[in-house]
């Protein structure tokens, strides 16, 4: 299912590129075929087998791809699915072929409904988490759908921070369970011995965690953002926030009411919330001229109810959460739908304006009237079914909740006026207000939400089925009761006789409906409030003030450390980091016992030079100066590393420092000759310490570090598995290519990410012109040449690149190609006659290395660094003209290339059976040359070793072509 709905989602834009809003149609078989499959699975036998499907994902953390299919993700996956095919339906209709941004709202819709179902399927706390944010994310893409809406970005804005700070509590607390327990699977957690007696460490997590749940549920004070989330297209509201997203809180409470149950303070706490946020949402939904923001409050009051009743954690209480879950999903969604086939054909959603749409559309009438109808609990409905049976079960419980009944009750008697409201408004007629036409609707328009109320007409009738998958979930909670059921007429007594109390009080305010106006605004805070006391009380203006608050506050925060200036940045990480490690130098003592002053005489020569070049390149004033003498000291570490027997490390650090000091070469040209001078002596002394402290607390971790080994090293027994497993005698290699080999994919991306960041940092327009060849060139082409100079001889800058065949053999030849793109000042022949003989043999030293890595010094990383030079050195003797000759290729497409190289090496031991990465070492007869030995691993190297040539490249055309001819332009302007 998981697979299904994300190739259904990528494929979603093209879709609708392909076929307009009839694309619909084929998404919503995906989740249509999810249902129904769902639908052929015995949700009682899950109960006692639940179906499994575990994967590795990172065995040394516990984590796994578990997905656990029980009773209660069958009910929620059953919701997911199934409402989410009818919502694509009418999707297919609501949309016209035009709308904006149609076929990314198509792509991320399927997204979301398989986050959904992969959420209520997960058994790892990791894939859980990772569920919930993906809902999280899909969720601000579709609220904030109408992008050139400021009301649509500042809603998907509010529900992306309040979820998402709710996500992280909860990714903590379900850590804290995982590390109490001793397992990262969801199951394994809930059926863990340790929930009687938890201690402060558990009911702390528990808190977080539900933290996350009621934020995700829109409980208070986190109410806010599901009213504003309105803003989203209607479909959106049908799925997102009545059947799906929203459910997500409501199903975290009942997957954890094993742990809840033993923790009352707990349940009080959920119960509490809950009632409040009932009451407030029914007490707003009162106040709405908006029929969808009525019901948006309407959605919050249920969430709460929802809530207070799961959080209980009780048999019977957790049996009617469920029934109730399942019967909002029923009469909400059609509800919403129902509002935006008015709003559509009618062009307003103001019940002000709305008169005569029961007339003018009938059967969207019955549709909403019917639903509403459930909502408000009228029998025989499925929604009074439900909401009877968590009468019945709070009143056999006793105690605290009889009175968290009470609440419920009030609240209860706020839905039936509000659905009153709603079908008065939406299909009533309104005083003063002319009568609406007659539009043509689609049967398919309407079809969707009528297949959906079908639930709260034809649920009762198979109320008995409920209770069976309801009670599957909730067996084995504590506080059974009297044991309550599912009936349509339910026996005389308490929990009956407060359901006529219900809709006789709720028939009554709605009888008073204007007074209870005058109330509801003589109460208001926006009446009364003085002094912007509506700030405090009103949750949404308190959200955006505790937001400006933070942004104050980071105004007030980054200029006392992000200064731009990049020595008071770095002073202050070196500062910190001196900070923090001084404690921990002064407690030790000043050396380790075992240490070794020098292992080869050598040193006493190196140390000096590397010494005397880092304090020469702290002193010196020219730039130019400073990058020559910080190359010695890398130079100098090269040569330590060549005492010390790493040849592999030497050469690649011979091979760092010189691309390195080309690159700051190349960079040195648009930056000032000299350093700025500091006057103050005071500012030198602490930039002369900081440095000292650095390298006295980087020096000493060193030696503390070594010191540390309490093992034998694992070096001397890598040689001879590098060469049986490996097939290669350079153990270094060997390790890069095989064995650590995802550390090396995981360096090629980061230098792709760099190369891109350094290109889009000098390029302008597009990260990368055309390639300019020197056959494309006028014959009088010449780059830094003299302006305003005595006059050339006419030899000099004549170019003809044509063929032979055309000029004869007596034209004018350079040693390089593009030799004579230069201005004959700027020429070095020497240099250009060094390159002509030197580039083939670097090209070929650098294969070698290739090549021979897997035995010798060398591999794909130095490989690509020494044909990355021999461009280097192509370009200093001949401009970038001559680099394109020498590279006719963009960058983009080696570093492409490369990685993709890389790729394959890793997935093709796949094809032959094997894993990712798996290493083999087969034999090849080559005639003369006898038997090759030709690694796999070698075709990873390759991917190295373009990557590597893509990045110099990237550097060489970004810092060198595109800086000379900005450079050009500046100087023809002058």
């Amino acid at each position: 299912m998981l697979l299904a709905h994300l190739v259904a989602a990528i494929a979603g834009p093209l879709l609708v590129r392909a076929m307009g809003r009839n694309a619909f149609f084929l998404l919503a078989l995906v989740p249509g075929a999810s249902a129904v499959w769902l639908a052929t699975i015995d949700p009682l036998s899950l109960a006692d087998a639940p179906r499994d499907v575990v994967t590795p994902w990172i065995p040394a953390f516990g984590i796994e791809l578990a997905f656990r299919l029980d009773p209660l993700s069958w009910v929620m996956a059953m919701i997911a699915t199934a409402i989410g095919a009818l919502v694509m339906l009418y999707c297919a209709r609501y949309f016209k072929d035009t709308e904006p941004g149609l076929g990314r709202f198509a792509g991320v819709l399927t997204a979301f409904a398989g986050a959904m179902i992969g959420l209520v399927l997960a058994d790892d706390v990791m894939m859980l988490y990772v569920f919930w944010e993906l809902t999280t994310v899909f969720s601000y893409l579709l609220i904030g759908h109408y992008q050139d809406k400021q009301s649509s970005r500042r809603a998907a804005m509010n529900a992306l921070i309040s979820t998402t700070a709710g996500g992280l509590a909860m990714l903590v607390g379900l850590l804290m369970f995982a590390q109490a327990a001793g397992s990262m699977r969801i199951s394994a957690i809930m059926a863990a011995p340790i929930w009687e007696g938890a201690g402060p460490f558990l009911i702390t997590a528990m808190l977080l965690v539900l933290a996350g749940a009621l934020s995700k549920s829109a409980l208070v004070p986190t109410h806010f953002w599901l009213p504003g989330a309105m803003a989203a297209p209607t479909p959106v509201s049908a799925y997102l926030h009545a059947a799906a997203m929203v459910k997500a809180g409501i199903y975290l409470i009942l997957r954890l009411a094993p742990a809840i149950a033993p923790l009352e303070a707990i349940s009080i706490v959920i119960a509490v919330l809950g009632a409040a946020t009932m009451l407030l949402g029914g007490w707003r939904a009162l106040r709405q001229t908006d029929i969808k923001l009525l019901l948006a409050y309407g959605t919050v009051s249920q969430l709460g109810f929802l809530a207070a009743v799961s959080g209980l954690a009780t048999d019977d209480a957790v049996l009617a959460g469920v029934a109730m879950l399942i019967a909002h999903s029923v009469f909400k969604a059609p509800l919403f739908m129902v509002v935006g086939i008015i709003d559509k054909k009618f062009g307003t959603r103001d019940l002000r304006m709305l008169s005569g749409v029961g007339r003018a559309a009938p059967v969207v009438a019955i549709i909403g009237t019917i639903s509403a109808a459930s909502m408000a609990a009228v029998p025989p409905l499925y929604g009074f079914v439900a909401k009877e049976a968590i009468y019945a079960a709070l009143w056999e419980a006793g105690t605290w909740q009889r009175a968290l009944l009470i609440a419920l009750v009030a609240g209860s008697i706020l839905t039936v006026a509000y659905s009153w409201r709603f079908v008065r408004g939406a299909f009533g007629r309104a005083p003063g207000a002319p009568s609406v036409a007659t539009p043509e609707i689609s049967p398919l328009y309407w079809l969707a939400p009528a297949l959906i109320t079908l639930g709260s007409v034809g649920l009762p009738f198979v109320a008995g089925d409920v209770e069976k998958v309801a009670g599957s979930i909730s067996a084995g909670l504590p506080g059974e009761g009297e044991g309550i059921h599912l009936v349509v007429i339910p026996h005389l007594g308490v929990p009956l006789l407060l359901s006529a109390l219900t809709l006789g009080l709720g028939a009554l305010l709605c009888v008073l409906a204007r007074p209870m106006e005058r109330l509801q605004k003589a109460v208001s805070p926006m009446t009364w409030g003085r002094d912007g006391v509506e700030d405090w009380v009103d949750a949404e203006r308190g959200f955006r003030r505790l937001m400006r608050g933070v942004d104050k506050l980071a105004i007030a925060v980054t200029p006392l450390f992000q200064r731009g200036s990049l020595p008071y940045t770095l002073g202050t990480m070196l500062l910190v980091l001196i900070l923090l490690a001084s404690p921990i130098t002064i407690a030790r003592s000043p050396v380790p016992d075992n240490l070794v002053l020098f292992h080869h005489p050598a040193e006493l020569l190196i140390l000096p030079v590397a010494v005397a070049a880092a304090i020469g390149a702290a002193r010196s004033r020219r730039r130019l100066r400073a990058v020559f003498l910080i190359s010695v000291t890398g130079y100098a570490v090269a040569l330590l590393f060549l005492v010390a027997g790493a040849v592999d490390v030497a050469t690649t650090q011979v091979l760092v420092e010189t691309a390195l000091t080309v690159v700051l070469v190349l960079v040195l040209r648009r930056l000032p000759i000299h350093f700025s001078r500091r006057p103050l002596r005071i500012g030198a002394l602490g930039r002369w310490g900081i440095a000292i402290g650095t390298a006295v607390v980087l020096c000493g971790g060193a030696l503390y570090a070594a010191d540390a080994r309490y093992q034998a090293p694992l070096g001397p027994q890598l040689i001879e598995p590098a060469y049986e497993v490996g097939g290669g005698h350079n153990v270094v290699n060997v390790a890069l290519v095989d064995a650590r080999v995802w550390d090396t994919m995981g360096e090629i991306g980061v230098l792709l990410v760099v190369a891109t960041g350094v290109a889009s940092l000098i390029f302008v327009t597009r990260r990368e012109q055309g390639i300019s060849r020197v056959r494309d060139l006028d014959a009088d082409t010449s780059i830094w040449r003299r302006r305003a100079d005595a006059p050339l001889p006419q030899n000099a800058l004549n170019f003809d690149a044509r063929p032979d065949e055309v000029t004869g053999s007596n034209r004018w030849r350079t040693w390089l190609s593009a030799g004579l793109t230069l201005a004959p000042e700027r020429r070095m022949v020497i240099l250009e006659v060094v390159t002509r003989l030197g580039f083939p043999l670097i090209m070929l030293f650098s294969v070698y290395l290739l090549m021979a890595g897997h035995n010798y010094p060398g591999g794909g990383f130095a490989g690509g660094l020494v044909a990355g030079l021999g461009l280097a050195l192509r370009y200093l003797a001949g401009g970038r003209y001559e680099l394109s000759e020498a590279a006719p290729v963009q960058a983009g497409f080696v570093l492409g290339l490369g990685m993709a190289i890389a790729v394959a090496a890793s997935v093709l031991p796949l094809l032959f059976g094997g894993t990712i990465f798996a290493t083999a070492t087969p034999v090849v007869h080559v005639p003369v040359l006898g038997e090759l030995e030709f690694p796999s691993a070698l075709i990873f190297d390759i991917g190295v070793y373009l990557v590597v040539v893509g990045v110099l490249l990237d550097f060489l055309r970004s810092l060198g072509a595109q800086i000379d001819q900005q450079q050009e332009v500046e100087n023809d302007v002058r």
